[in-house]
């Protein structure tokens, strides 16, 4: 394959920002619940608490509501190095002598401004009544209002208090709505410092104070010095620190730790400070997905923090890293097959290998997949991601840059071995090692004159349609009801798989286990397409 390309350029040099899980959605501040904070309660706050917070500014610090639960890139994924068509068109006349490197995707975070708001009016009434208790889960069952150890800590957790009052207070925002949703931020933590002077282990108020100071870091111009994002952020880090070692099981801190780790990673570029804060994220990502294993958000921005890891590390240590990530993304998609953040990074990392493989001019062993077939592999999972989003300008824009690197007109082309149709339990010599293409339409075995026409053909392709052979093993996307690995003892030697169908099971057998998670991402990513009723634009994609 050339390395020279006349295809659109999606930054060919500094790699893009990890965005790195959505922030908690602090900002996202809603109106009704601000209104639902009446005057009468916030009245029964201590003076101390609210001598710089009016009513007036709470009930309207959040006019300009955002309620996203997955932000479109094209708003927060896309931030520096975000092409549109404009710069599309410009780039396009550059001829190129690598492979431009693709955009990376973000995944969202768990906690809203709605659930902070909710917590904040329950404590307020709690205080009110004399008897504070916590509002958010207790996951260990520990009782947080015992006295022990706290009159030795109570000096210590108010010096600290102290500095992040200070840092919070010195934050104004960057506009009217930064200013109201930081007046808001003030007031929460507050609240947080004044339950942990009266209980130092209440790890609940440690914890949302951390995702606080995060917050307002976001409200922080880049060039800021008092306070500076990072001091922010570094203070946040050490609130999930102190939570994270009240309630070790706090998966929810580690995850906004990790996050808040990578934004501090990022501010310090290819260094090696920044190596070593990557390296504080992965082992952060990877223990809140140790505590909570179902959660994709988790395993997609640990496969990012990866990706961005190994950009840094030297580069014996780098193809280990890039194949962890994808184990990530992958982990990630098979959680949610419509996690199109994650089919999308998972096709990024991709591209990067195949660079990466393409630009040292090693030879590769038969084992390995050679740089060509990673291509079409990255093209296949940015495919698939324009096509459960079809809006989402960096997906369209990384799609020109791939879509020639699918076998037209077709998502996938390979080998399997197949037993004769109708016999599923033929003796293993009976199977045999034959082509087969996927499409929008589904899995179909090709014969010998269309694999020849295949080997062929310069491009790779096919010229026409596909012949419906009757002998032919064909699995229709509608009729698929799983797509599982398989280790039956009756398959001939190999990795397994099974489709199961309406009609019945249907089992193959791919090379290698590495061949056959492409068949079964190839698959899923297809029905989970139909399923989300896009068969359409995938159709497009590849017949267009």
């Amino acid at each position: 394959m050339s390395a020279n390309i006349e295809e659109p350029e999606l930054e060919n040099g500094e790699k893009s920002e990890l965005e790195n899980g959505e922030k908690s959605e602090l900002g996202n501040i809603d109106k009704s619940v601000m209104e639902n904070l009446e005057k009468s309660e916030l009245e029964n706050v201590e003076k101390s608490e609210l001598e710089n917070v009016e009513k007036s500014e709470l009930e309207n610090g959040d006019e300009s509501e955002k309620a996203v639960t997955e932000p479109d890139p094209k708003l927060n994924d896309v931030k520096e190095t975000e092409i549109g068509s404009d710069e599309l068109d410009k780039s396009s006349e550059v001829e190129k002598t690598v492979r431009p490197e693709l955009k990376k995707d973000e995944g969202s975070r768990t906690f809203t401004m709605r659930e902070l708001l909710n917590e904040l009016k329950e404590e307020d009434q709690e205080i009110t009544d004399g008897d504070y208790r916590k509002s958010t889960n207790v996951l260990d069952g520990r009782d947080t209002s015992s006295p022990h150890s706290q009159e030795s800590t109570q000096q210590q957790h108010i010096g600290q208090n102290n500095v992040a009052i200070d840092l919070i207070d010195s934050v104004t925002g960057m506009d009217e709505e930064g200013r109201s949703r930081q007046r808001i931020l003030t007031f929460a933590a507050k609240r947080y410092a004044n339950a942990i002077e009266r209980n130092p282990e209440d790890y609940d108020a440690l914890y949302n104070w951390a995702l606080v100071l995060q917050e307002s870091a976001d409200n922080v111009g880049p060039d800021s010095s008092s306070p500076s994002k990072d001091a922010l952020l570094e203070e946040a880090c050490k609130k999930y620190d102190e939570a994270t070692q009240l309630c070790p099981t706090l998966h929810d801190a580690y995850y906004n730790w990790a996050i808040a780790i990578s934004d501090r990673a990022k501010m310090r570029g290819r260094t090696k400070e920044a190596e070593e804060l990557w390296k504080q994220a992965t082992k952060n990502y990877e223990k809140a997905v140790q505590l909570n294993w179902n959660s994709p958000q988790a395993l997609n921005n640990w496969g990012l923090a990866l990706q961005e890891l190994s950009a840094i590390v030297p580069v014996r240590e780098k193809q280990t890293i890039v194949r962890t990530a994808i184990s990530k993304f992958r982990a990630a998609i098979r959680l949610q097959f419509d996690f199109h953040r994650a089919i999308y990074n998972l096709g990024t990392v991709l591209y990067g290998l195949a660079e990466d493989t393409l630009r040292t001019g090693e030879q590769v062993n038969t084992k390995e997949v050679s740089p060509n077939e990673l291509y079409s592999q990255s093209a296949i999972y940015i495919a698939a991601a324009h096509s459960l989003k079809p809006n989402y300008s960096v997906y369209r824009s990384a799609l020109r840059l791939v879509r020639s690197m699918l076998p037209l007109p077709f998502l996938k082309v390979g080998y399997l071995t197949a037993p004769p149709v109708g016999n599923p339990i033929a003796a293993h010599s009976d199977w045999k090692r034959t082509q087969f293409v996927l499409n929008h339409e589904g899995l179909l075995q090709i014969n010998k004159v269309e694999q020849k026409q295949l080997a062929q053909s310069p491009s790779g392709r096919l010229v026409g349609a596909v012949n419906v052979d009757k002998s032919a093993i064909r699995v229709e996307v509608p009729d698929i009801v799983s797509v599982s690995a398989c280790a039956d003892l009756t398959l001939p030697p190999g990795a397994g798989l099974c489709i199961d169908t309406v009609h019945g099971p249907v089992y193959l057998v791919a090379d290698t286990w590495e061949s056959l998670d492409g068949w079964l991402d190839g698959i899923r990513l297809v029905y989970t397409i139909f399923a989300r009723g896009k068969s359409d634009v995938l159709a497009g994609i590849i017949t267009g």
